[in-house]
């Protein structure tokens, strides 16, 4: 199993999602600037300047137009164009909660979430002591979702790919919650530590919505196209026993998020694909109910391009 599993989280090699900007000095300046701003002004001035900036990524713009055009086949040029401005604006109100509201206190957290009872079945499959694979995606505000996993009771390990820029690493682990630890596939050695902790009853978390480019990922139906996604969570949670749970946390127009929390479900050993098919189908409906949140730059479908 242990030879098995280190395949299948060799770490890639695949940087087409990395950008030039994301580096921890922009993440610094705007974590100050947002912070000087109320909320309800910060939000208006961030969907702004996402618009405004929008202008300076044309490779960018193209590659969410194209993924767009993917999720809503059919839809008339102008409509497209409106779409890929609305993401870019999204975009800039959870980047700017991101580096602000989800570094802050979690009283001033919970004020600006709702959903958090959808966590019980969460909880609940933890209380089976063979902890639990969760799974978010680049949807919404992806980072708190992560941040409130916590609430299950048991230390959370974040597992993220490898940042370029190590100091956004640094950045993005201050101010995380007590319980959090956030985890780098630096190493095939990293995934058996953590079906470890899934047997000791802890959370793992994943972003399932982006491909590593290694031998763990797996091409599979999604929008009506093969798209490539980590098997590796799914892996660890047959290898474990671990039972897996999709949370989504998405902006509403009160300007509040809400937590989406699926029902948990086992996956047996030989079923990894099958449940990577679930799970990207649930992805398929969050994003087509949330498509101006999913915060991909890339073209999802040809990762190689």
């Amino acid at each position: 199993m242990t030879a098995t599993l280190a395949r299948e989280v060799e770490p890639g090699r695949a940087r087409w999602h990395a950008h030039g900007y994301n580096r921890s000095g922009y993440y610094q300046v705007a974590a100050a600037a947002a912070r000087g701003l109320p909320r309800s002004l910060r939000m208006r001035v961030a969907g702004r300047l996402g618009r405004l900036l929008m202008a300076c990524f044309s490779a960018e713009r193209a590659a969410v137009r194209r993924n767009l055009a993917r999720v809503h086949p059919g839809r008339e040029s102008a409509w497209l164009d409106g779409a890929v401005a609305q993401v870019f604006a999204r975009f800039g109100v959870c980047f700017a909660d991101l580096v602000s509201l989800n570094r802050g206190p979690d009283a001033e957290i919970w004020r600006h979430v709702t959903g958090l009872e959808t966590m019980d079945p969460a909880s609940a499959a933890v209380t089976r002591g063979r902890g639990c694979v969760t799974l978010t995606a680049h949807l919404g505000n992806w980072e708190l979702a992560g941040r409130l996993l916590p609430v299950t009771g048991r230390p959370v390990h974040v597992v993220m790919a490898p940042e370029v820029n190590p100091g956004v690493d640094a950045l993005l682990a201050r101010g995380a919650r007590p319980g959090v630890r956030f985890v780098r596939l630096t190493s095939p050695v990293v995934g058996v530590e953590l079906v470890a902790a899934l047997r000791r009853g802890e959370v793992v978390a994943f972003q399932v919505d982006r491909a590593v480019g290694g031998r763990g990922d797996a091409a599979v139906p999604f929008f009506g196209a093969p798209a490539r996604f980590p098997i590796g969570p799914f892996v660890m949670a047959a290898a474990a026993g671990a039972p897996v749970v999709s949370a989504f946390c998405v902006l509403e127009r009160s300007g509040r998020y809400r937590l989406h929390t699926e029902p948990p479900f086992d996956v047996p050993r030989g079923a990894e694909e099958t449940a990577l098919r679930a799970v990207v189908g649930t992805l398929e409906r969050y994003v087509r109910a949330h498509w101006d949140q999913w915060f991909n730059f890339y073209d999802v479908w040809e990762p190689a391009a």
